[in-house]
């Protein structure tokens, strides 16, 4: 019997959906990217012509075939649309952020768990090179215990930018909840739960609609972890500092992933992910100094776990105590940056 192909939608075709999710759909056969919805362009169409456009939500999560909808709309959007589509019997995956408050996401997640189906946000920046290398570090105990993690995701864009959502004030808005749930998923992923939570979240930019800086610290007894970003860095390479018990690692430079999907390049390309040598970090120890290098990034494992989810019951990848806790930390760095205060989780 031929291995079942799951049938996917996606309800939008900007940035997300057409140079992230649709180029690691199309290549991988386990997946068929059968309908878009996009209101007035056919932009779907124009990267795969077997694509169907729809032009509204409804008309999407009327498709019986459909086994799985990607939510890449504006924040605002994405706990109603993830509601419609957990309702409509389809399994979801929601970019970041899986919801803008810890109540929506606690919603979503059980809704999914009454009707057996799989909701989870899209952190594909757990297979980031720089991240992936940086876990390998930790694994094999190279600098010791970790004592002090700090994680950074800049950009210099010091005149706000006011033809696109996510530099508008309103529901879902600004740099923390776009930039927020990765930096935040990632420290959670590599340390757990913390103990308490701080924050500070500022409007930096003359004429800045949104929060254009955060930086928030998860309390934990044995380290200090801290994770910034901000709009108003020139140099905008910096990504980790990591000091160990015998040794330190510091990265530069972001996953090239991107900016290669970015160039019509598909994920089937050989090789993929290899980060140029300007972009290593550097490793810190008494048994070795210089350039370490990157492992390759690959987004791909993350769609290969979900479909093991929904044709195999294996257990997700990014899991729904997870995303609950990612939301939770969020929720709470701004309670903390309001009030000015330490918060228990």
């Amino acid at each position: 019997m031929s291995p079942r192909i799951v049938q996917v939608g996606l309800i939008g075709f900007g940035l997300s959906g057409r140079y992230f999710h649709a180029p690691f759909l199309s290549v991988n056969p386990r997946f068929q990217l059968k309908k878009v919805v996009e209101r007035s362009k056919n932009e779907a169409q124009e990267f795969d012509s077997s694509i169907e456009t729809v032009r509204t939500v409804e008309e999407l999560l009327a498709d019986d075939a459909l086994d799985l909808v990607f939510i890449c709309t504006p924040n605002d959007t994405h706990f109603d649309y993830a509601k419609a589509v957990l309702e409509s019997g389809k399994h979801v995956v929601i970019e970041k952020p899986f919801a803008n408050t810890e109540a929506e996401a606690r919603e979503l997640t059980e809704l999914a768990a009454r009707k057996g189906l799989l909701a989870t946000a899209y952190q594909n920046r757990r297979w980031d090179s720089d991240f992936l290398t940086l876990k390998k570090i930790m694994a094999e105990g190279t600098i010791g215990e970790i004592v002090e993690f700090e994680s950074r995701y800049d950009r210099y864009r010091p005149v706000p930018v006011t033809n696109t959502w996510k530099e508008q004030s309103g529901d879902g808005g600004g740099n923390l909840y776009n930039l927020g749930p990765h930096l935040v998923d990632q420290a959670l992923a590599l340390f757990g739960k913390p103990e308490a939570v701080s924050a500070e979240i500022k409007t930096l930019r003359e004429g800045s609609q949104i929060d254009d800086f955060f930086a928030i610290r998860l309390h934990y007894p044995d380290k200090s972890v801290l994770v910034k970003s901000s709009l108003l860095v020139f140099d905008s390479s910096l990504r980790y500092t990591l000091h160990g018990t015998r040794g330190s690692f510091v990265k530069i430079g972001l996953d090239v992933q991107e900016e290669t999907l970015r160039k019509d390049i598909l994920p089937d390309t050989t090789p993929w992910g290899e980060e140029p040598e300007d972009r290593w970090g550097t490793l810190y120890s008494e048994e070795f100094s210089g350039t370490f290098q990157s492992l390759p990034g690959n987004y791909m494992p993350f769609y290969d776990n979900i479909y093991d989810v929904i044709v195999n019951g294996a257990e997700p990848a990014v899991k729904p105590a997870e995303v609950l806790l990612t939301t939770r930390v969020i929720d709470l760095a701004w309670q903390s940056s309001r009030d000015r205060t330490v918060l228990a989780v």
